[in-house]
């Protein structure tokens, strides 16, 4: 049959309807023949922004690079800053920083469990997904007043302490999300729906993940075993058993199950850290305006998405010389015309929600 060629827009879209996310396919009938991922409509300029800030007026700006990962970004940046000083971070905060960044995890693997099942058809378990995620979104407000951009960390420790009763709180949470992440694979795990839409789709191999510099799901699901909780562990990370989740076939489906066994290892450390929680101050005695050593110092966690780095310079001022973010979202958008091309038109929702993209993280 003879076909012709044409271009067909795919956005700009965004799920917050900004429009900063635009892919333009050649598709000749169903098939895609090229695939031109086109990003920068959301830059925002964070880094530039950071050089006439102080430091603990970067991390609101943190917030917003992920809206889905706040406690992550902020855990970055301090622990740049802190490593550059050197600077011992109090017990009790070290925990509660754990603790927050873990549950943040879960949150945003919730949203993409959700929303990832809600674009290849499927309504339930979007929401049963985003009533499980209410929950942890009350407790982060009750820590620190706010659901989504929480501006919690300090350089030093930690805003505030948790109120009284919270901690209990976030063990009967664990409880319930175990049982809940039971409900999760019994309604999409073995349906053969979702494992037609998903198996063998979007593959690659170990070589090529690490050609591209993914990091995350992106990186572990073609069995490289890499997570920096573990690898180079920060904060107080080595003080908790937890294993890291690896499968072989690099395609969408390990994507999802890794991304579902993750939840029950952050749930694992989570539990861990709220047993043993010393008590003492959450902040150390530092100086109003921190003015870290001339040097610089690059450090990085392990988010939701893969590696989020941070390159600080510091000419020993109250404000950065040079800030620059290793975005893991920006790494792993790169592989998605490989994974495109010569796909049929059918996969292209598959693929593109489970490398699980979030732009503010690409053009940060």
């Amino acid at each position: 049959m003879r076909t012709e060629e044409m271009l067909l827009n795919v956005g700009p879209q965004h799920p917050s309807t900004h429009g900063v996310f635009r892919l333009i396919l050649r598709i000749d009938g169903e098939i895609i023949r090229e695939a031109q991922p086109r990003i920068g409509y959301l830059h925002r300029g964070t880094e530039k922004l950071a050089e006439d800030l102080t430091y603990n007026q970067i991390i609101p700006y943190t917030d917003r690079m992920d809206y889905l990962n706040a406690m992550n970004n902020n855990h970055a940046v301090v622990l740049a800053v802190e490593k550059l000083m050197e600077l011992e971070v109090p017990e009790r905060a070290e925990y509660l920083r754990v603790i927050v960044t873990e549950l943040n995890r879960v949150a945003s693997h919730l949203v993409w469990f959700g929303t990832y099942l809600l674009d290849i058809g499927a309504l339930s378990p979007f929401l049963y997904a985003f009533k499980d995620r209410e929950k942890i979104v009350e407790l982060f407000n009750e820590l620190c007043g706010a659901r989504l951009t929480y501006n919690y960390m300090r350089v030093g420790g930690v805003k505030w302490d948790a109120p009284e009763s919270w901690l209990e709180k976030v063990m009967d949470l664990i409880t319930y999300l175990r049982q809940q992440h039971q409900v999760y694979m019994d309604l999409v795990g073995g349906n053969e729906i979702f494992q037609a839409r998903v198996k063998g789709v979007g593959r690659y191999d170990a070589g090529t993940a690490v050609e591209y510099g993914l990091s995350g799901v992106n990186l572990r699901c073609t069995g490289v075993k890499r997570d920096l909780r573990r690898d180079r562990p920060y904060s107080i990370y080595d003080r908790f058993d937890f294993d890291v989740p690896v499968a072989t076939d690099g395609d969408c489906q390990d994507r999802f199950f890794l991304r579902m066994e993750e939840i029950l290892q952050s749930l694992r450390i989570v539990e861990q850290a709220v047993e043993g929680i010393p008590d003492g101050p959450t902040m150390a005695k530092i100086s109003r305006v921190i003015r870290p050593p001339a040097g610089e110092v690059y450090s990085a966690v392990e988010n939701p998405r893969g590696e989020l780095g941070v390159h600080l310079v510091s000419r020993g001022k109250d404000k950065p010389w040079r800030l620059h973010w290793k975005r893991p979202s920006f790494s792993n958008l790169q592989i998605l015309p490989q994974l495109l091309e010569g796909e049929n038109m059918a996969n292209l929702i598959a693929i593109l929600g489970a490398v699980d993209i979030v732009l503010g993280d690409v053009d940060a």
